[in-house]
């Protein structure tokens, strides 16, 4: 005897199917919503190195800006260049200064400072983490004083801040793996009418890198990472030559509550630093970079203005970029 479902029957079980569908399906709307409202709650992430000090980060993003506008082949620049090396050198001594004469598009040559700290020299597994410390030569988004320089607090220390903190932590505790920290120079000298003029530290080193044959697992770049309420997009490029790097560290934020500043949502490719050590070095680095798609630039609007000073440093930010990628580092 076969047995059949009375129509009666038959539809109730349409009926629970068609509601179990609409269940699975709200819950995974609620989960993707809760996700974002939820993002400041944090995950029960284990912490198992030095925590990120977001007051002594702000303190270094300071103690750049003080030397005034660190532009290629000022006074300002030189000191500041110093006190970079002089600074890593309390956490490691196997810091060195990449030089070399650099023309720039207008003809000027300046001598280039690549700054580089090693830990764990001997670890074959490596990451690199890189920022520029150089300042913008004029403030052309500006509708004042468009040939001076700007104080580049955010675009330039704020990220050299943060390495310079995680380096004080690699002092206090060695991760397993051996991390570079590079300090990019003349990243910011350019002009968009000429192609590959900005940039042109991360262009040498990824073609010179500071040790014959060096390699990476990955790398990650800081630009832009200590505005007030920041919003960090997944950059186009970091997508496309490390969409796995990216997934790493955007997900480690979200999992220590810094989901606020951390969003899920790609934005359009952005030439940085990251591009050439893609690029040249075939080394796969993600850029961390504000993006901010209410403006014309897509950048916030201080961006290469005199307002990139001190007022628009924002401690919470610096603690979120920070914290995230200290994590993500500690756990390789």
């Amino acid at each position: 005897m076969e047995f059949q479902l009375s129509k009666i029957t038959m539809k109730r079980h349409i009926l629970v199917s068609l509601l179990l569908l609409l269940a699975a399906a709200a819950c995974k709307n609620e989960s993707s919503e809760q996700q974002e409202k939820t993002a400041d709650k944090p995950a029960k992430a284990v912490v198992t190195h030095p925590p990120f000090n977001a007051d002594s980060a702000y303190a270094w993003v300071e103690a750049q800006v003080n030397f005034g506008p660190r532009t290629p082949g000022s006074a300002a620049h030189a000191a500041c260049a110093d006190y970079l090396v002089k600074t890593l050198l309390r956490f490691t001594p196997e810091v060195q200064v990449q030089s070399a004469p650099i023309k720039a598009h207008d003809g000027q040559t300046f001598q280039l400072k690549n700054i580089i700290a090693r830990f764990n020299p001997d670890q074959k597994k490596r990451v690199v983490l890189a920022a520029h410390w150089d300042t913008r030569p004029r403030a052309d988004q500006d509708v004042e004083r468009t040939n001076q320089a700007i104080d580049g607090a955010n675009d330039g220390a704020s990220g050299v801040a943060i390495l310079l903190e995680m380096a004080r932590n690699f002092a206090l505790q060695a991760p397993a793996i051996g991390v570079d920290i590079v300090l990019f120079d003349l990243e910011d000298y350019g002009i968009s009418e000429v192609s590959d003029s900005y940039c042109l530290g991360s262009q040498y080193w990824a073609a010179n890198p500071h040790k014959a044959g060096y390699r990476a697992e990955y790398g990650i770049l800081y630009d832009m990472v200590g505005g007030k309420d920041a919003r960090f997009y997944m950059e186009g490029f970091s997508m496309y030559y490390a969409p796995h790097v990216t997934r790493k560290v955007w997900n480690a934020a979200h999992d220590l509550g810094f989901g606020s500043f951390f969003t899920f949502q790609q934005s359009s490719p952005i030439t940085d630093d990251h591009y050439y050590v893609n690029k040249i070095a075939g080394i796969p680095m993600i850029d961390i970079i504000e993006h901010d798609p209410t403006t014309p630039t897509g950048f916030g609007g201080y961006w290469h203005t005199h307002k990139d000073n001190m007022e628009i440093i924002d401690r919470a930010t610096l603690q979120a970029v920070g914290q995230s990628t200290l994590w993500v580092v500690y756990q390789e």
